[in-house]
């Protein structure tokens, strides 16, 4: 059995990405893998492809945002649209990695709230001061954190986890790569599954 680490992709404003979250984890245990977690910048993404935000596009931004809460409930994710949607991801994204580099578990569980804070809560985790909070609750130095959120470095994590997406054709989120094979979307869970079950098909 292949035992490499999943990968898993993501933005902090993307609901798709938020119910992938809630899943990955468990279900790569079930199947003794552990998961790589890496937030990037959809918008860096987007200026390659070309795409915009789906609630941005007519029509089909309608449907997604009726399909953002029908899959939550599929999924059994509690699930609020946020009211300031999509928003700026930078801060939420530099304090994983911040955290990342000192406590795996503690990122991770961040993570997690983050997430929930926003899709669940309608927090806005575009903001530092909400960012630092979030990340104090799971036992981070929050003076630390305030002021490593600005700095080169973290700036330049970031940007390189994004180029690291694009290098690995991630064009939208969630994007998991499982032994070099890609899925995108929290709709490919169950493909996921059975991929993992079978080693591949």
């Amino acid at each position: 059995m292949n035992n490499n680490p999943i990968e898993f992709w993501f933005d902090f404003t993307s609901p798709y990405s938020y119910l992938m979250a809630e899943k990955i984890d468990d279900l790569a245990a079930k199947h003794g893998r552990k998961v790589k977690w890496h937030p990037v910048l959809l918008g860096a993404v987007f200026k390659t492809t070309g795409a915009v935000p789906l609630t941005q596009v007519p029509l089909k931004g309608e449907y997604a945002v009726r399909d953002f809460a029908r899959s939550a409930r599929y999924l059994d994710v509690p699930y609020r649209q946020p009211s300031k949607f999509p928003l700026a991801t930078l801060a939420v994204s530099r304090a994983y990695y911040w955290l990342h580099d000192r406590d795996c578990t503690m990122a991770r569980n961040f993570a997690r709230a983050a997430f929930r804070a926003y899709f669940a809560e309608d927090r806005d985790i575009s903001d530092p001061t909400v960012v630092v909070q979030l990340a104090a609750a799971q036992g981070a130095n929050a003076e630390e954190l305030a002021a490593a959120l600005g700095t080169q470095e973290l700036k330049d994590r970031l940007k390189r986890e994004c180029d690291a997406a694009l290098a690995r054709g991630m064009f939208g989120a969630p994007y998991v790569i499982i032994d070099d094979e890609p899925f995108w979307g929290a709709d490919r869970l169950p493909q996921i599954e059975k991929w993992l079950e079978t080693g591949g098909f």
